[in-house]
């Protein structure tokens, strides 16, 4: 039987300081009513160290997922990095976290698809398992989203925070691990959700930096609409395509960006609260980092063979589900 590609550890890592939204109504003209109503979030994670990027919270995501797991890091075979805040525009931040943990026989990229980047990237870490040509890959999803984001503007900094998650994805002799997939984009939305300067066509400038245009920019109304439709329906037709019923799904592992999203997300497909994982109000959205940071939380309470259904949108536009069944009982 063709293998599957399954999870089998995961870690985590979070900063310790908490901007709360009692902080954040010093900082900014905003209350913790006016962000609790319209995202869910009360407090975020933000990374202080100075000289820290996103690989430092890669480094000890990843480090605990392998012990936790029993694993030395020269037996991976690749290390994937999903994030929007690379440590540098060039280097790579999954081959110095590689580098760093001692995974000396896996080559390591980054992988940028905003706040599906995590998503996309199991679907790879999968494909190269499910080849046969690789046994055992390290998949990281992480963003210091504090580093892109404008403190004046009220719109974004209430809503991102800093975190990282990693889970380790081997050949699965069960058929457990990914069963199906449904991934899209559309880079007509990229106008409504970006970080302007910085790239090739607007390269920095004392001009940009003066101009505010390295910071992320939102569209909240535009960007919601085609958030909540679209992780709505492919998170919907996922289901229908493998024949599944409310019944039939343990966990929905939803993109933390917005409580709103979520609970339209569960809604279209029929699940209860108590079987959404849901951190947004302690994290805010970690963008890459939500959907593994979710399974950090929740891992005691999974149990082989759950069905699970992640399903996430991001800058792009990008969105997406797949349904994974779990391989262990973490318990």
């Amino acid at each position: 039987m063709k293998p599957t590609a399954a999870i089998t550890a995961v870690g985590g890592y979070l900063p310790e300081f908490k901007l709360t939204n009692s902080i954040l109504e010093t900082m900014v003209d905003t209350s913790d009513e006016w962000i609790t109503t319209r995202t869910g979030i009360k407090e975020r994670r933000i990374l202080k160290e100075k000289g820290t990027g996103v690989s430092y919270m890669g480094i000890k995501a990843a480090e605990e997922a392998l012990a936790k797991r029993g694993m030395k890091a020269n037996e991976l075979d690749a290390v994937i990095f999903s994030t929007v805040t690379p440590d540098m525009p060039v280097a790579s931040s999954a081959a110095f976290v590689a580098s760093e943990i001692g995974a000396t026989n896996a080559f390591a990229y980054d992988l940028q698809a905003a706040c599906s980047g995590f998503l996309y990237g199991l679907f790879t870490a999968s494909q190269y398992i499910e080849s046969g040509r690789m046994e055992r890959v390290l998949l990281i999803g992480g963003d210091k989203m504090s580093s892109i984001v404008d403190y004046s503007d009220r719109t974004t900094c209430v809503i991102f925070g800093d975190g990282c998650g990693a889970v380790i994805l081997e050949a699965n002799p069960e058929g457990l691990g990914l069963q199906d997939s449904i991934l899209r984009s559309d880079g007509r939305g990229r106008q409504y959700l970006n970080i302007k300067a910085g790239g090739s066509m607007y390269p920095p400038s004392k001009e940009t930096v003066e101009l505010g245009e390295h910071y992320v920019h939102q569209e909240g109304q535009q960007v919601f609409k085609f958030a909540v439709t679209n992780m709505a329906d492919v998170s919907a037709k996922i289901m229908d395509r493998n024949n599944l019923h409310a019944d039939d799904v343990n966990w929905l592992v939803p993109h933390q960006a917005n409580k709103r999203i979520i609970d339209a997300t569960a809604k279209r497909m029929g699940v209860g609260p108590d079987k959404v994982m849901l951190n947004i109000q302690r994290y805010g959205n970690t963008t890459n980092g939500t959907l593994p940071l979710c399974l950090y939380d929740y891992e005691s309470q999974l149990r082989k063979g759950d069905s699970l259904i992640f399903a996430a949108f991001g800058g792009g536009f990008t969105w997406g589900a797949i349904y994974l069944k779990w391989a262990y009982d973490a318990a």
